[in-house]
């Protein structure tokens, strides 16, 4: 079998994955970890690699681990990355053409994880990058949408209301672009809880060969 991120989002055993993902985050109150989320990462994985020259099939590999990448979650939410590598592998292992594609993804998928970051490839670089980039209004799932008593998380979340990713071959530059609106959120408390997130998508961007900017309200930060 040729692993293509049609066939991997077609597959009953994912789609069953993603959905217990889904339901369990959402009893839990956490943002957005589902289907939206999972389609933007696998989106912007498979968008990155082509812009950065990388070849179809590695478009495909970085587009797979981005829609992989938290069906782990309803196992666990602290091993989640470490879940979905394993589930990824049982489920493809045996099936694939090619078993390094699916080693491949399985790293990446394990390494997107802020505590367990290492940067082994580009598809693991580019995954990290799709993933941490993910900051937007549309993530919140709280019944007290734009109230001042949101979790600090859902409140920055829904302050951003325009996101984009651009990445800027000739300058060599990947830029995350924020609109925020302060009304729900200062600039000082997104990086409050997202400055890890920002230096680990700096390193990635770096094994690209590439600078990592970002930008909130037209101030460039990055």
């Amino acid at each position: 079998m040729k692993l293509t991120v049609e066939v991997v989002k077609n597959n009953l055993k994912i789609k069953d994955f993603t959905s217990q993902t889904e339901k369990y985050l959402n009893a839990l109150g956490y943002t957005d970890h589902g289907l939206r989320h999972i389609n933007i990462v696998s989106d912007r994985s498979h968008s990155i690699a082509r812009k950065i020259g990388l070849s179809e099939h590695e478009q495909e590999l970085a587009g797979i681990a981005g829609y992989c990448h938290d069906m782990g979650n309803f196992l666990g939410r602290t091993q989640h990355h470490y879940w979905a590598a394993l589930l990824f592998s049982q489920v493809f292992l045996n099936e694939a053409d090619n078993p390094n594609d699916v080693s491949t993804i399985a790293q990446a998928i394990v390494s997107h994880d802020k505590d367990e970051l290492k940067i082994v490839n580009k598809i693991t670089a580019i995954l990290i990058i799709a993933d941490k980039s993910d900051v937007h209004r549309s993530r919140v799932r709280t019944s007290k949408k734009g109230g001042r008593d949101m979790d600090i998380h859902d409140r920055v979340n829904y302050a951003v209301i325009d996101n984009d990713l651009a990445v800027d071959t000739k300058k060599k530059i990947i830029k995350l672009k924020l609109k925020l609106d302060t009304k729900f959120s200062a600039p000082l408390e997104y990086f409050e809880i997202f400055t890890e997130r920002m230096t680990f998508c700096r390193l990635a961007a770096e094994y690209l060969g590439y600078k990592f900017g970002l930008e909130i309200n037209d101030f460039k930060l990055l």
